[in-house]
């Protein structure tokens, strides 16, 4: 006489393929290492997206460093300066006026 057991997964075979040891343990072991091992996959698209901004900053500030080592080569020069005064900080001569003209989209809105 067979075991119940036995009867049972002759009657549904998926049954057999679900109760098997070894891919119980392989379902087991992915789901530890997917969720729950310090190591896990959620862990690693987390910190590799936290690289990706980390390289984008550094590519940013990289580029404004070259920005800006520019401009100070341009700053040696005593006419480049006059010019930079005049258009960033509105400097003048005393013989001049300076007129500023703003458009609607240069303002910021309080």
């Amino acid at each position: 006489m067979e075991n119940p057991l036995e009867e049972t997964k002759q009657k549904k075979p998926w049954l057999k393929i679900v109760s098997n040891k070894y891919l119980l343990i392989s379902l087991l072991f992915g789901v530890w290492m997917l969720f729950l091992d310090n190591y896990s996959y959620m862990d690693q698209r987390q910190i590799n997206k936290q690289i990706d901004e980390l390289q984008d900053n550094k590519k940013y500030y990289q580029d404004e460093i070259r920005k800006d080592k520019e401009n100070i080569k341009l700053l040696k020069n005593q006419d480049q300066v006059e010019k930079y005064a005049r258009e960033k900080y509105h400097m003048k001569k005393d013989s001049e006026d300076v007129f500023i003209i703003e458009y609607e989209g240069d303002t910021i809105k309080k």
